[in-house]
């Protein structure tokens, strides 16, 4: 299977150089090689499975891309015979699984093949590639992008979504985006260095019907074979100030998700935004209601999503900061706010020192939704009906329902001196486990303060020393978390480090990992060795569960 693999990659690639070269313009080939192996190690200790399928584990990737001036062309080969733990079982599967040509002229550009493509903020229609969640969407089929107009972009597409390794013949997706940027009309804008956006998108779902009945019953769902959906937006700047608003409207979609009800879905949006040297700030929020959109109705997990629906929280990269992630609640719908200020004392001021401090303010909460009473459905199921809907009388429409999570962080970060600078953080943060089961536990409310040291000493130009501590308090969950991380760099071919995430509140133990990662030219390689406590690996809202893991780990990637 490997050898088919390789020869398909290598005929590929010569294939797509050979219809490039008698084009006769110039041509530029790139790509890149990806693998991700675990060797896994039985550890009873941190709950790891007894067995493992297989004695090596791994996700391996392989893209070959051509570009030039009039066309474009590429192919990716993926080998996950034995996956890396923790993906979902359809993730496992080995093929030419991503393949395209595109042809560009004259502000006209035609793709056939597999494609990503995005409208708006995503509410409708976002296809992204996310490795570290498993998740991979592309819409396999043909795409017209035209720009030939000034001041005007359009997009129509249409064809069937890679769910896995299947790319279902029931179900197809078609969309059209129009971008509209009213400074190229009105001259006075320009003039006024202002720019104003004004976007409209519509997709379309066709799904074959297919028999669900309510649970006791005979009673068969008659389930509709299209789901409209539309897009409306616009944002407008000016100087420091940008403004954004959009709206999304998707029709009857009974599902997994929203136990195959037929209330219609919505989403609302709005951003503002201030942005100059030495100071940033930034307000948004969202209400959303029944917003799961997926290519196959039946489908649960993190597959076959349609759009998506950001997160409004703060993405956070220190490890105690992230063991209590937020999900998106997609079919239940969520009131989400986000605020961030961030403001550079200068230099030689009294806060600012000698190198300046820079002062960073995040805040996240999200809440469900007031909703009206469940309807009476057949045989004690909702299944069939309009679903819980939300109550929209008076200002209903506008409170929020039970709190699902939120939390602010204060960062600070200094230079101490020429060497030396370094990051303190202190997060409060608040988890409704009800709603988001991130742990097993019968406690509703997970609070937590943490506390983070990050210190970062540069001996010169090529040596960096870096070390972490950080504490966790909370008296729910597993107790009290301590981390501890030493790394040790050689710009830009080495680098060492060791770590330590110790339960000291709870049961004592420890998941230590030692790491080795060497850069040469296009190669990368990391190897690193030791535990990992089980939790979820979050991007944009979708959170995937990650398992407990002791073992050794090898990451390699070559761009070429």
């Amino acid at each position: 299977m490997k050898s088919s693999l390789r020869i398909s990659l290598v005929v590929g690639s010569i294939a797509m150089s050979c219809i490039a070269m008698r084009a006769n313009y110039p041509v530029a080939v790139h790509g890149s090689v990806q693998a991700d192996i675990v060797v896994p190690e039985v550890d009873q200790e941190i709950g790891t499975p007894d067995e493992y399928e297989h004695k090596f584990l791994f996700n391996t990737y392989a893209d070959v891309n051509l570009s030039s001036k009039y066309f474009d062309a590429g192919l990716r080969a993926e080998f996950m015979k034995w996956p890396v733990p923790g993906y979902e079982p359809d993730f496992a599967g080995w093929g030419l699984s991503n393949f395209f040509v595109k042809g560009k002229y004259k502000g006209f550009e035609l793709t056939a093949g597999d494609f990503y493509e995005q409208f708006g903020s995503g509410f409708i229609l976002r296809t992204y590639e996310e490795r570290n969640l498993g998740i991979d969407n592309a819409i396999r089929g043909g795409r017209l992008k035209v720009n030939a107009v000034k001041g005007m972009q359009l997009t129509v597409l249409g064809g069937v979504q890679r769910t896995y390794w299947d790319w279902s013949k029931h179900s197809q997706v078609y969309g059209a985006n129009a971008e509209l940027y009213m400074q190229d009309y009105i001259p006075m804008m320009q003039d006024n260095g202002a720019s104003w956006t004004i976007g409209g998108s519509y997709v379309l779902k066709h799904e074959d019907d297919e028999d669900v009945f309510v649970p006791g019953t005979n009673y068969r769902l008659n389930l509709p074979n299209f789901v409209n959906s539309f897009d409306v937006r616009t944002s407008f700047s000016k100087g420091p100030w940008s403004v954004m608003a959009e709206y999304a409207w998707k029709g009857q979609d009974p599902s997994f998700d929203n136990n195959y009800t037929y209330g219609n879905g919505n989403a609302v949006m709005a951003s503002l935004a201030y942005s100059k040297k030495g100071v940033s700030a930034m307000l948004q929020a969202k209400r959303s209601y029944n917003m799961s959109f997926r290519s196959q109705r039946s489908r649960d997990g993190l597959s076959g999503f349609i759009n998506n629906m950001p997160a409004f929280t703060y993405t956070h990269t220190y490890a105690l900061a992230a063991f209590y992630p937020y999900a998106t609640q997609y079919a239940d719908g969520e009131w989400a706010y986000q605020g961030q200020f961030s403001y550079m004392f200068p230099k030689k001021s009294a806060l600012g020192g000698k190198y300046g401090t820079k002062v960073s303010l995040y805040a996240s909460y999200v809440a469900g939704l007031l909703m009206q009473p469940a309807p009476e459905g057949v045989n004690g199921s909702i299944m069939g009906t309009d679903g819980i809907k939300p109550r929209t009388d008076g200002l209903a429409f506008f409170k929020n329902g039970p709190c699902n999570y939120y939390d602010i962080n204060l960062q600070i970060e200094k230079r101490l001196s020429q060497p030396l600078t370094v990051i303190f953080m202190y997060m409060n943060q608040m988890v409704n486990n009800n709603v988001l089961r991130i742990v097993e536990t019968d406690e509703k409310w997970i609070r937590t303060n943490i506390l983070v040291a990050d210190v970062k000493y540069k001996f010169n130009r090529k040596f960096t020393l870096r070390g972490e501590l950080q504490y966790l308090f909370t008296k729910q969950d597993q107790k009290d978390w301590a981390y501890g991380m030493l790394e040790f760099s050689w710009n830009p071919y080495l680098m060492v480090s060791a770590s330590d995430t110790w339960n000291c509140g709870g049961n004592g133990t420890h998941y230590y990992m030692f790491g080795l990662t060497g850069t040469y030219r296009n190669n990368r390689l990391m190897l690193s060795y030791g535990r990992t406590r089980a939790g979820f690996d979050c991007s944009g809202g979708l959170c995937r569960p990650v398992p407990a893991m002791h073992g050794f780990r090898i990451n390699y990637t070559y761009n070429f």
